[in-house]
């Protein structure tokens, strides 16, 4: 994933401005402070703050273990070994001291070979488990699509709607399930929240049938998100000439960080336009203003 770099008044802001175009959680993100704003006179502070970051690389994927149980099984003949050795008898035979002596030291015998057999099963306990936590984290971006399309196929026939189910994986870490059909306007809700609410379970549903942290999962309905990016470039695009015909800022009403994304990225297009988010969750909005730079 390629970086970006973002400036801000505070650390905080350049941080929140990164991920919202980057479209990812603080939490799925990897970020590097490069300049910070520094203490000026009488409580001012100059200069800006100034953070690269990306999309955190999704973790190399282990290989799945391949071959038999060699090694439980050597241990499992080596042990077998012990348990069979006997001990010569003397040739003058034994007397009752010497066969309770004898009995007495093949209790401590088993006792050793019990304690062995504890061990082996032990080790062969924490192969087992590690070989399990390599199968999850070996899951591939296809299986946790098909998990993806089996519950929304099972959330349409469930509401008693007709629709198909379309896979397409956009990178090697993000896969969109497209659901297309006829009056499915009651998955989409007002500005998209029904659709957001069913991509939140969706992604849910994927990683609760998997133990590994899984990739990212994203959900269109009735190509929504497709036609509302289109419908939000173009108007970005008229208010970003107004901006720089009149040399004012101008703020926009509150939207989702997916919309904001949408916003920023067009914005990124036009020359002599800057963004900045401001406000809180759910009020957030986006600010364009003239970039003489």
């Amino acid at each position: 994933m390629e970086w970006v770099e973002i400036t801000g008044k505070s650390v905080a802001e350049a941080k929140e401005r990164a991920f919202e175009q980057l479209g990812v959680a603080e939490s799925d993100a990897e970020v590097q402070i490069v300049d910070e704003p520094k203490a000026g006179l009488f409580g001012r502070v100059r200069g800006e703050a100034r953070v690269r970051a990306r999309v955190r690389p999704v973790e190399p994927r282990a290989k799945r273990p391949r071959g038999g149980r060699t090694s439980n099984k050597g241990r499992n003949e080596k042990g077998s070994g012990q348990r069979g050795e006997r001990r010569p008898r003397s040739e003058g035979g034994e007397s009752r001291g010497g066969g309770q002596g004898n009995r007495r030291g093949g209790s401590k015998d088993n006792k050793a070979s019990g304690s062995a057999k504890s061990k082996d099963a032990s080790a062969g306990g924490v192969s087992n488990e590690s070989k399990e936590n390599a199968m999850a984290e070996g899951v591939t971006l296809q299986e946790q699509a098909a998990v993806a399309k089996e519950f929304l196929e099972g959330l349409v026939t469930t509401m008693g709607l007709s629709a198909t189910v379309e896979i397409r994986e956009l990178s090697e870490d993000t896969v969109e399930l497209a659901v297309d059909g006829d009056d499915l306007g009651m998955l989409v809700g007002p500005k998209g929240s029904t659709l957001a609410a069913v991509q939140d379970i969706t992604r849910t549903v994927v990683q609760g049938r998997f133990s590994a942290k899984t990739d990212r999962i994203l959900v269109d309905i009735a190509r929504y998100r497709e036609r509302r990016a289109a419908a939000l470039t173009r108007f970005t695009q008229e208010v970003a000439a107004d901006v720089i015909e009149n040399a004012e800022e101008r703020a926009l009403e509150a939207m989702s960080p997916a919309d904001r994304k949408v916003v920023h990225d067009a914005a990124n297009d036009i020359d002599g336009i800057a963004t900045r988010s401001e406000g809180e969750e759910p009020n957030r909005y986006v600010v364009l203003l003239p970039n003489a730079g």
